[in-house]
């Protein structure tokens, strides 16, 4: 959200924020950004999802180790099913996944895309599948979910099986792969400007860069290009949101003929 937000787009984020120190921080973190926050909770009493990121500072690769207070979780019948009409897309991560079965359902009786973003099997996930469009995950969760290990032959299966419109994955230095209307298409990530220090978020901002080309009529390989230009510009510093970028770094770092494609 975070991400569109900079680049100029309206957002609103439905979630549920503890209410410790930790949950306040992030509550005031996003209503910072300008995102609408009508549809998040306070669960008093609550811890509020924390994690803790190790980064390999010779690379910044990173290992995310995380707890969550079951009281943020949604069960079906309090899913934010309002929010579902409100824009042109709805981006989901999968957790309590039929609580997002229900508001993905609503999206899609009003005409919303549904996009997602998942890494791991959650219990009740096939049941989600089939409701979204846009389906691009980590480099793994294809094979998590089919069995399959050959990574093109795993986006087919995935696409045949659940009926999504787009499936792709991200695959960090050697950018993404998306497959469509019968056809792969594959774009390469770039060199992060001056070198990249933490790739926490990178999945969240190549989501937020795909999302805005869409938005902006651009076609997928277009779409995927800046998607990979957002996640490295994010990669420049230390945090997932850091270093963002506004749509006027993004236009000039695509603008810059001296950046390149890693090859």
């Amino acid at each position: 959200m975070v991400t569109l937000q900079r680049l100029g787009c309206t957002t609103a984020y439905a979630g549920r924020f503890g209410s410790d120190e930790t949950g306040r921080y992030g509550l005031a973190s996003l209503e910072k950004e300008g995102v609408n926050l009508e549809f998040a909770e306070v669960i008093n009493g609550a811890r509020n999802q924390n994690a803790y990121i190790i980064i390999d500072a010779r690379n910044g690769e990173r290992t995310i180790i995380w707890e969550r207070d079951e009281r943020l979780a949604y069960e079906a019948d309090e899913a934010p099913i309002a929010l579902a009409s409100q824009g042109r897309v709805m981006h989901l991560d999968a957790h309590d996944p039929p609580a997002c079965k229900r508001v993905a359902e609503a999206a899609k009786g009003a005409g919303t895309i549904v996009s997602a973003d998942i890494d791991n099997i959650y219990e009740g996930l096939p049941e989600l599948l089939p409701l979204i469009d846009i389906l691009i995950s980590s480099r793994e969760f294809p094979h998590r979910l089919t069995g399959i290990s050959d990574e093109r032959t795993s986006l087919v299966e995935m696409k045949a099986r659940y009926g999504c419109a787009l499936v792709g994955m991200t695959m960090g230095k050697c950018g993404a792969m998306i497959y469509s209307d019968g056809q792969f298409l594959e774009s390469p990530a770039y060199e992060v400007p001056g070198g990249c220090r933490d790739t926490t978020g990178a999945g969240d901002a190549f989501h937020g860069g795909f999302l805005y080309g869409l938005f902006s009529g651009e076609d997928i390989e277009t779409s995927l290009k800046l998607a990979n230009a957002t996640a490295a510009l994010k990669c420049r510093d230390l945090g997932a949101r850091t270093s963002l970028p506004t749509l006027n770094e993004l236009n000039g770092f695509m603008n810059d003929p001296q950046i390149t494609p890693i090859t």
